[in-house]
């Protein structure tokens, strides 16, 4: 069940990160695992904001996150992370679905992320939740400044690309993932 969060979530949010990062091990990726979770201020501001979505079933405390930020005029998902008690139940294309009826209802024509290009859980399944390459010459001054950051951190020890899909306009289960969880 996708809702905002509130006050009582944010201190299980960092161990969320963490558990979902351990798998990076699993692709010999060991420093995206070791990597400390957000910094709890970054969850804080995202809550003010009303842009931090969780996954939690009725009252119990949340096995997933989403941090949403506007870039370049879109809605950017700066992070997705699902516990991995919780994988492979389509947790992370719901919340990305969810995004789509908040960008739809705010006017932002695209949703955008940065991730690793090779990685299963990355750059493969966003493509088939509907995300396509932005091209280097296509980026906006705001994903530039998210990947060279990124790049500034280390990241790109690894493949990065930055991905794009399309906001339907009109409501209803018009996306790949949406389409597929029917």
């Amino acid at each position: 069940m996708i809702r905002l969060a509130e006050p009582a979530d944010l201190p299980h949010l960092p161990e969320i990160d963490v558990a979902a990062g351990s798998a990076f091990r699993d692709v010999g990726m060991d420093a995206i695992a070791d990597d400390d979770p957000p910094p709890l201020a970054l969850f804080e501001t995202h809550f003010a904001e009303g842009r931090l979505w969780v996954w939690a079933e009725h009252a119990q405390r949340p096995v997933a996150f989403c941090l949403v930020d506007i870039v370049d005029g879109n809605a950017h998902i700066e992070q997705i992370s699902v516990h991995p008690s919780h994988a492979r139940r389509a947790i992370g294309a719901a919340l990305i679905d969810h995004l789509d009826e908040w960008a739809r209802d705010r006017g932002l024509p695209e949703l955008t992320l940065t991730t690793f290009v090779d990685v299963p859980w990355n750059g493969p399944y966003y493509r088939r939740l509907g995300f396509t390459a932005i091209a280097d010459d296509d980026l906006g001054p705001g994903l530039r400044a998210v990947l060279d950051a990124e790049s500034e951190r280390g990241l790109d020890r690894w493949p990065r690309i930055a991905m794009t899909r399309h906001v339907p306009i009109e409501p209803g289960p018009t996306t790949p993932s949406s389409a597929r969880s029917s």
